[in-house]
């Protein structure tokens, strides 16, 4: 195997004085998928939110590529996309506008724009202003920044919620891609996305 990119040792999470879990441990080289499960409370979304270096493990430690995450959080930050249960996407910009604003913001080319619409199926909803959209068309915005700014790191929580059958195959596509191409995705779920051979780490409520 690679050497990891991202590596966990003993993860613990602690929110408003409860520990939410602790002991997680995981090495992701090039190419790996981490499926979370377990049920609700159990801490999913809150390692997500720690793996982006949004909340400080209450013991532990993280490392890319060998060095310690926390050592500068917003070189971390720009290396991944977080997509959570908020899709954070301005309701007054069209489409289009959304992705071209994510773009932006994450400092990326805008070259892939176009493909990141059809990846998701939104070409033609391109000049919709997204206030306008279906809970489902907006999840499909939200999943398509992914592929309008390449980041090699994925961490994604249910982010097929809303998502028809045909966009969850384009979900699944969307991460294999990306894992040929040399990235990661920690990925919390309930559904089987059909992933090829992922890690899968259990958390207990």
């Amino acid at each position: 195997m690679s050497d990891p990119l991202l590596s966990a040792d003993g993860l613990a999470c602690v929110r408003g004085g409860r520990l939410v879990f602790e002991g997680l441990s995981f090495a992701l080289a090039p190419g790996e998928a981490l499926l979370l499960r377990g049920p609700n409370g159990a801490g999913k979304s809150s390692l997500l939110r720690l793996l982006a270096g949004f909340l400080a493990p209450g013991a532990g430690a993280l490392w890319w590529h060998g060095r310690p995450v926390l050592a500068d959080a917003a070189e971390h930050r720009a290396r991944l996309h977080l997509i959570g249960h908020s899709n954070a996407i301005k309701g007054a910009l069209t489409v289009r506008e959304n992705l071209r604003f994510a773009v932006a913001i994450a400092g990326a080319p805008a070259t892939l724009l176009e493909r990141a619409l059809a990846g998701f199926e939104l070409t033609a909803l391109g000049d919709v202003p997204a206030a306008y959209l279906s809970a489902g068309q907006q999840r499909r915005l939200a999943l398509a920044r992914l592929l309008a700014a390449s980041r090699p790191l994925w961490l994604l929580d249910e982010p097929d919620a809303g998502l028809d059958a045909a966009n969850r195959a384009h979900l699944t596509r969307a991460v294999a891609a990306h894992r040929a191409a040399g990235g990661i995705a920690v990925i919390a779920t309930h559904r089987d996305l059909g992933l090829a051979a992922p890690q899968v780490l259990e958390l207990a409520a």
